[in-house]
């Protein structure tokens, strides 16, 4: 497995508590010489048995503290930030070409330096970490636990499992609108009357099966039948193939459910990460 070495300085600044179940540390940290902002939510009553950083998908996304909140009552601490150039944190948000080469791999180092957050804080020393996120988060995540040690686990709520271009394919023909018929992968693309040609400015095609070939770390997916945004059978199909060649990566397919799915399926997450760290 490569790993590449990412630098990384970091402040925690202030502490504030809400509640019996949970405090929040706020945290600032560096990634390309950004300074990106972000939080810290601890358990309190419970004992911390993993930690992990929660990835964005796709816009102009700030921290998710209700998800932090939700991790640490589970006794997962959560790091929560806002996207580089978005709220409080530095850079330049780029929207125009979100998922080039370039901006999945810096979007990928920052996920790694606020791993290296969490990893260097006094309350987690030897603690599992892990990455979790959702959508678009599905190829940064996997390049950025190619890209560090520290990673545990990983774990993606609609996350695709194939190359961008195959994604953009499957969204076009469905206008991203979830459906109780949603079509395959392969309708979308025999449909197209056109061949899709990958714009060379965007750089590499980014495939995160190329990543998760690497990894031995255990993954988990969670899907609805119902994703009009990525194509969840091609996804699956993906997986499988890694399953079959040793990885140990699990997935859940949820009827009824949609793109947007982590309310209903929360408790799913974290019980698989609970029983895979006792």
């Amino acid at each position: 497995m490569n790993k590449t070495t990412v630098i990384v300085f970091f402040l925690i600044y202030s502490i504030q508590v809400f509640g019996e179940d949970y405090k929040i540390e706020n945290a600032e940290f560096y990634s390309h010489g950004d300074k990106l902002s972000g939080s810290i939510v601890f358990p309190v009553e419970k004992e911390i048995h993993s930690a992990v950083v929660f990835v964005h998908g796709s816009g102009k996304q700030t921290k998710n503290i209700d998800w932090a909140k939700r991790f640490a009552r589970e006794g997962i601490a959560a790091m929560v930030y806002d996207k580089r150039g978005v709220g409080k944190s530095g850079g330049r948000y780029e929207s125009k070409q979100s998922v080039s080469e370039k901006n999945i791999t810096l979007l990928a180092d920052d996920a790694v330096s606020a791993l290296n957050t969490l990893a260097n804080h006094p309350a987690l020393k030897g603690t599992a970490l892990g990455l979790t996120g959702i959508s678009q988060a599905a190829w940064i995540v996997p390049l950025a636990a190619e890209k560090s040690e520290a990673v545990s686990f990983i774990v993606l709520w609609s996350g695709p499992v194939c190359k961008v271009s195959e994604e953009d394919i499957f969204s076009k023909y469905t206008a991203d609108v979830d459906g109780r018929e949603v079509p395959s992968y392969d309708e979308a693309l025999n449909s197209r009357k056109e061949k899709y040609i990958w714009p060379d400015f965007l750089g590499k095609d980014m495939d995160p099966s190329e990543s998760l070939a690497k990894l031995t770390i255990p993954g988990f997916w969670i899907y609805g039948e119902e994703d009009g945004s990525i194509p969840v059978d091609l996804s699956i199909r993906r997986l499988q193939t890694l399953r079959t060649a040793g990885h140990s990566y699990d997935y859940v397919l949820f009827s009824g459910l949609g793109h947007n799915n982590m309310v209903e399926t929360f408790a799913t997450a974290t019980d698989w990460i609970k029983r895979l760290l006792r």
